[in-house]
C-alpha cells in the first residue's frame, strides 16, 4: 500500500475541463474556443493559489492538439497526441517554473524552444508558472517573442499576483480571472472521494475541512489526507477539529450566553478553558470576529447564505443570532477588531483579551444598569400637585445648580413646600431669582403667567425635566478605580476622530487619590493642555460611565515633564547656583555677571 499510494491532490487531479472544480464560467469560456478555433497567442491564468490555474492550462493545451474532440470540446484521451501528454512524454507541451528559472539565459533558452516547430499536433504549448517571478530585464527578453510568435506557439503565463506583472506583458495576453473555490464545492468533492475511497465522513468534518482550505482545492485534498490518515477510515467532527488545530463552535455559543446574560466570570472561564487547550489567544479573538460576523449575517434572511458553513451549524447561527440586537453585532465585531489591533503591541495580551471579553459582557447588560434614574422620575412626576407632602424628601435636591456638587446637603434646611412645587411650573427662569419668605404664593403666581398657557406643557412634565436634572447632580452611586479605568477606555474606543486627546489619555490613567478624587499625571505640557481643554466633554462622560458626578481628576506634569521643560540661560546658571555653593562662591569671588 505505501509503495503504489498516491496523494490525493495528484491522484484526484482533473483530466478534463468537466472535472475542474468551481471553475465552470471559465472552463466554458475555454471549451467555447478550442471548439470555434477562436485561440489567442498568449493567455494569463490568474487567481489564488490551489484553485485550478496549472491544471486548466495542461488541459487547455492537450485539447487545442487532440484529433478527435468530443461534441463539448474535451480530448478524447485516446489519439496519439492525448496519449503522449498523459504518459508525459509529449514534445508539444513545455513547462517553465520562473520562480527558479527568472534570468534573461532562461528566457532566452525558451525563445529558442519556440522556433522548434510540432512534430505531432498543431500546436506547440509553453507554460510558464509564477510568471511574475520574472526579472525585469527577462520580462524585457520576453517581450518581442510573446507578442509576435510563430502560428504554432501558444503561451499560458500562470500567477498569484498579477499586479507584479508589467503592464506591456498583460496587455499581450488574454486575462482569465480564477475565483476561489466555494465552501460547498469542496465538499461535494470531498464527498465524491469519500466515496471513491470507501471512507465514511461526518458532513461537519468535511466543512471544517473546507474551511481550512480558505478556497484552495489543493490545500482541502492535503488537509484531507491528513485527517483521513488518523480516522481509521471514519472522518468524525471531533477527530477533524482535533487534528486541525480548530475552535469547536460549542465554545462560541457559550460564551454568546455569557454575553447575553452579563456574565463577565462565566466568559473569562470559557477564555481559560480554551488557552489551557493550547490555542493562542490572538488565535481565539480573530475565530471570535468571524463567529460575531457569521451572527450578524445570520440575524437576516437577506443575508444567511453568506454563512460558508453546513446547513445544521447555518440553521444554530439562526436561532442564536434571533437573541441578539444589529446594535451589539456592530460594536462587537469593533471591540474585536480593536483587540486585534492592540494584541501585537500591548504587554500584557492575556489582560487585553480579558478586558474585551468584559466589554462585550457590558453591551448587552450595560443598558438596564444606567436607567435606574428613569423609575425615580416617574415617583417624583407622579405628586405633581404641590398638596401632596410625600414626594417632597425626593425632590430636595431639584434647587441645586447642576454645575455646583459641593453643596448638595444645603438644600436640606430649605422649606419642603417650596422646593416640591417651584421646578414644576418654570422651569427655566425661576431658579435664579427664588422668592424665600413667600412659597405658597410664588406657584400660584407662575401658574398665572401666559407662559404655561403658550408652552402647553402638563405640569408633571416639567417636574420630571426639573426632578431629572437635579436627580444627575447628585449621583453618587460608589464605583471602584478598575470601573473608572474600563470608562476611560470605553472614551478612547468611542472617540476615535480625537486623535490627540486619545493620544495624551493612552499615556496616562487616573490614579485614585481617595473615593472621588483622582489625579492623572501627564509627560509634557502639551498634553497637560490638551486635557485640560478637553476637561468639561470628558469628565461629563466619566462621570455618566460611572454613575457619580461627585468624580474629579487632577491634572499635573511629572517630574521627567518638568525637568525636561526648556531653559533660559539665566535659569539654568540660577539652578547651578542653587545646587552648588562653590559655583555660587566662584561667581562671588570673581565678579561674574549673568548678563
Amino acid at each position: 500500500m505505501s509503495e503504489n499510494y498516491i496523494v490525493s491532490a495528484r491522484k484526484y487531479r482533473p483530466a478534463s475541463f468537466s472535472t475542474v472544480v468551481g471553475q465552470k464560467a471559465l472552463t466554458h469560456t475555454l471549451k467555447t474556443a478550442i471548439k470555434n478555433e477562436q485561440l489567442a497567442h498568449a493567455y494569463l491564468f490568474c487567481g489564488p493559489r490551489g484553485v485550478g490555474k496549472t491544471t486548466c492550462a495542461r488541459i487547455f493545451a492537450k485539447a487545442i492538439n487532440c484529433e478527435h474532440l468530443t461534441p463539448d470540446g474535451e480530448p478524447c484521451n485516446e489519439c496519439e497526441s492525448c496519449q503522449a501528454f498523459n504518459e508525459q512524454r509529449s514534445y508539444n507541451i513545455l513547462e517553465l517554473d520562473a520562480a527558479s528559472n527568472n534570468s534573461v539565459e532562461d528566457i532566452r533558452n525558451l525563445t529558442d524552444q519556440v522556433l522548434v516547430p510540432p512534430q505531432i499536433g498543431r500546436y506547440r504549448v509553453f507554460i510558464i508558472d509564477e510568471v511574475h517571478m520574472l526579472s525585469q530585464a527577462a520580462f524585457n527578453a520576453f517581450l518581442k517573442t510573446l507578442e509576435e510568435p510563430p502560428h504554432y506557439a501558444i503561451f499560458i503565463l500562470a500567477t498569484t499576483e498579477k499586479q507584479k506583472i508589467i503592464p506591456t506583458i498583460l496587455s499581450r495576453c488574454q486575462i482569465y480571472d480564477f475565483a476561489r473555490i466555494t465552501v460547498p464545492d469542496i465538499v461535494e468533492q470531498l464527498q465524491y472521494i469519500c466515496r471513491d475511497k470507501g471512507v465514511t465522513a461526518e458532513s461537519a468534518a468535511l466543512n471544517v475541512i473546507a474551511q481550512k482550505a480558505d478556497g484552495a482545492m489543493r490545500d482541502a485534498l492535503s488537509i484531507f489526507d491528513q485527517v483521513l490518515a488518523s480516522s481509521d477510515g471514519n472522518i468524525t467532527y471531533q477527530n477533524a477539529i482535533d487534528n486541525l488545530n480548530v475552535l469547536d463552535h460549542d465554545y462560541y455559543f457559550r460564551l454568546d450566553e455569557a454575553f447575553l446574560t452579563g456574565n463577565v466570570p462565566q466568559a473569562l472561564l470559557i477564555y481559560k478553558e480554551i488557552r489551557d487547550k493550547g490555542f493562542d489567544s490572538l488565535f481565539f479573538v480573530n475565530g471570535l470576529a468571524q463567529h460575531l460576523r457569521d451572527l450578524m449575517v445570520a440575524a437576516t434572511p437577506q443575508t444567511v447564505h453568506l454563512l460558508e458553513t453546513s446547513n445544521d451549524i447555518a440553521q444554530q447561527y439562526v436561532q442564536q443570532a434571533a437573541k441578539f440586537n444589529m446594535h451589539f453585532f456592530y460594536m462587537a465585531m469593533d471591540l474585536c477588531n480593536t483587540c486585534d489591533l492592540q494584541y501585537r503591541e500591548t504587554s500584557n495580551k492575556q489582560f487585553t483579551v480579558e478586558l474585551t471579553l468584559i466589554k462585550l459582557c457590558q453591551l448587552m447588560s450595560g443598558k438596564p444598569l444606567q436607567q435606574p434614574a428613569q423609575p425615580r422620575v416617574q415617583k417624583v412626576t407622579a405628586p405633581a400637585a404641590p398638596a401632596q407632602p410625600a414626594p417632597q424628601p425626593a425632590a430636595k435636591p431639584a434647587p441645586q445648580p447642576v454645575t455646583q456638587q459641593a453643596p448638595t446637603p444645603q438644600p436640606v434646611a430649605q422649606p419642603a413646600p417650596q422646593q416640591a412645587a417651584q421646578p414644576a411650573p418654570q422651569p427655566t427662569p425661576q431658579p435664579v431669582a427664588k422668592p424665600t419668605p413667600a412659597p405658597a404664593s410664588t406657584p400660584r403666581q407662575a401658574a398665572a403667567t401666559p407662559r404655561i398657557l403658550i408652552n402647553k406643557q402638563p405640569q408633571a412634565n416639567q417636574a420630571a425635566k426639573a426632578t431629572t436634572e437635579a436627580q444627575r447632580s447628585v449621583r453618587t452611586t460608589p464605583f471602584t478605580p478598575e470601573q473608572l479605568a474600563v470608562a476611560w477606555q470605553h472614551y478612547i474606543d468611542k472617540h476615535p476622530g480625537e486623535m490627540i486627546l486619545l493620544s495624551a489619555m493612552r499615556n496616562s490613567l487616573p490614579q485614585k487619590i481617595d473615593d472621588n478624587t483622582y489625579s492623572i499625571e501627564v509627560e509634557n505640557k502639551g498634553q497637560l493642555e490638551t486635557l485640560s481643554s478637553n476637561m468639561t466633554k470628558l469628565m461629563q462622560f466619566l462621570r455618566d460611565e460611572v454613575g457619580n458626578d461627585m468624580l474629579a481628576l487632577n491634572i499635573k506634569l511629572s517630574e521627567k515633564g518638568v525637568s525636561s521643560m526648556a531653559k533660559t540661560d539665566r535659569e539654568i546658571v540660577e539652578d547651578m547656583r542653587n545646587r552648588n555653593p562653590q559655583f555660587a562662591q566662584m561667581i562671588h569671588d570673581f565678579k561674574l555677571s549673568m548678563y
